[in-house]
């Protein structure tokens, strides 16, 4: 069967690029659509903030761990963060993020990335970056050479990056996402109608996926 002649589905990726369930939920939706060949699947990715509250520039990442979650359960949260990753094919390497930064302006460039058709590629370097190789991926000449990298104007969106554009469209589809219900992250909107939250067993999602696709729209 032709690519052409197969069911499409849209799925909308709600999810932050500092949050390592999402990065586990991105390669968990890998195996499901490996599930599902009989469907054209398209991808959107959209923006959430788990602490939209850090500076621009971000913060010492020990020190936010320690105030967030106390000093003394940092090596539990990462060991078991570990484990998981393993198991997902992810080797995270929790202790050499030095920074945690505010992912506004990554949001923003991930936007920018859609109508080139780089958002998935684009997100999964940013969280390869953060969390396998530590990069502060709230630096903005980091951002804009990634973009650069992934077929945008890097000049420009360097230029772009030192404006608001486009952080107040961010922040409004943040907040629709709220408004509909999403208060964690991943978050997977299936055709526009049905919501699977947390990153669920490949198998789990590839089910949700097809009953979503199979779904008729109503009148």
């Amino acid at each position: 069967m032709s690519d052409d002649h197969r069911a499409s589905i849209t799925i909308d990726v709600v999810s932050d690029v500092v949050c390592p369930w999402c990065f586990v939920g991105k390669r968990k939706l890998e195996q499901a659509l490996a599930l599902v060949p009989e469907l054209k699947v398209e991808l959107n990715w959209r923006p959430f903030q788990l602490d939209p509250t850090i500076p621009q520039g971000g913060v010492s990442r020990r020190d936010y761990m320690a105030k967030k979650f106390g000093p003394e359960k940092i090596a539990a949260i990462h060991e078991r963060l570990k484990g998981v990753g393993a198991e997902a094919g992810i080797p995270f390497a929790l202790d050499k993020i030095e920074r945690s930064p505010n992912t506004l302006d990554a949001h923003r460039v991930i936007r920018w990335a859609q109508p080139h058709g780089a958002q998935t590629a684009l997100v999964d370097r940013l969280f390869t970056l953060y969390f396998i190789e530590g990069a502060d991926i709230g630096d903005r000449d980091l951002l804009a050479k990634l973009a650069g990298e992934h077929g945008l104007d890097a000049k420009a969106i360097r230029a772009a990056l030192d404006t608001n554009q486009d952080a107040v469209a961010v922040q409004q589809e943040i907040a629709s996402a709220v408004r509909l219900g999403v208060s964690g992250v991943p978050f997977f909107i299936l055709a526009g109608r049905f919501g699977v939250s947390g990153a669920q067993p490949p198998e789990v999602l590839a089910d949700a996926i097809r009953k979503a696709a199979a779904e008729p729209m109503q009148a």
